[in-house]
């Protein structure tokens, strides 16, 4: 189930935000008994003051703009990956994740770059479905299109090589980049500690894991509250 709106209060110098929702199956921890129920997987994006949006955002009808960008992202990456399901046993759909990923950065990173809530959205589109990086440009802009193709593993490339090449461009990659690569890595993380995909031993997870730590040592530097993030994960999981 999908649903989205956006609210304005002029008050206290202004609180505008966007809240996008999408009921999904939560998925059991890989410490606990399994068990279905109801995950709402949303992404909230408020702003407490005006001062932090952009200069030419001063307008009720330049809110709902960003509304119309951003719905609009939400049902381009759906369509996209509308057959395709993340690797835990309940299947969930696979736009939680990119859905996720934008949120971790608003939520959690206090990211207010359009851009980068965009690409964030699209970061998978190109590397897992039919979508074309010139698509992309033409949809949502070149800006958009250049953080994507930074956050895209070259598909033709065996695994192991795609999984070498992160932690060696990591550290090259531009700042907006690497906040979309903090983030991606935070739900990754996070899913793995919930519950192991299917076919996955504790010995691959543990890997995982390991080369994760690798590449977000390349992205150190880029916002401290997501790098914080990462690091309680890697402690709980004695990943040095």
């Amino acid at each position: 189930m999908f649903s989205a709106n956006w609210w304005e209060t002029r008050s206290s110098g202004g609180r505008f935000g966007i809240h996008i929702g999408l009921n999904a199956p939560r998925i059991a921890s890989r410490r606990r008994t399994k068990k279905r129920s109801q995950r709402r997987c949303t992404l909230k994006i408020t702003f407490e003051n005006t001062k932090k949006l952009p200069e030419t955002m001063s307008s009720s009808n330049d809110v709902s703009s960003v509304l119309t960008t951003y719905t609009k992202c939400i049902n381009f990456a759906a369509v996209k990956h509308r057959n395709q399901r993340r690797l835990d046993s309940d299947k969930t759909p696979y736009i939680n994740h990119p859905i996720g990923v934008a949120q971790i950065l608003t939520a959690e990173g206090d990211i207010t770059d359009f851009e980068v809530i965009q690409a964030a959205i699209l970061h998978d589109t190109v590397e897992d479905t039919d979508t074309t990086f010139e698509e992309l440009e033409r949809e949502f802009g070149y800006a958009v299109r250049r953080l994507v193709e930074e956050v895209t593993d070259d598909k033709t490339l065996p695994k192991a090589e795609r999984k070498r090449l992160q932690i060696e461009h990591a550290a090259g990659t531009s700042p907006q980049a690497k906040l979309v690569k903090l983030a991606d890595k935070i739900y990754n993380l996070r899913d793995l500690q919930r519950c192991r995909p299917e076919g996955w031993t504790e010995e691959r997870c543990r890997d995982y894991f390991t080369w994760a730590k690798r590449v977000c040592e390349g992205l150190r530097g880029t916002n401290q509250a997501l790098e914080g993030i990462l690091d309680e994960i890697f402690k709980q999981e004695g990943v040095e």
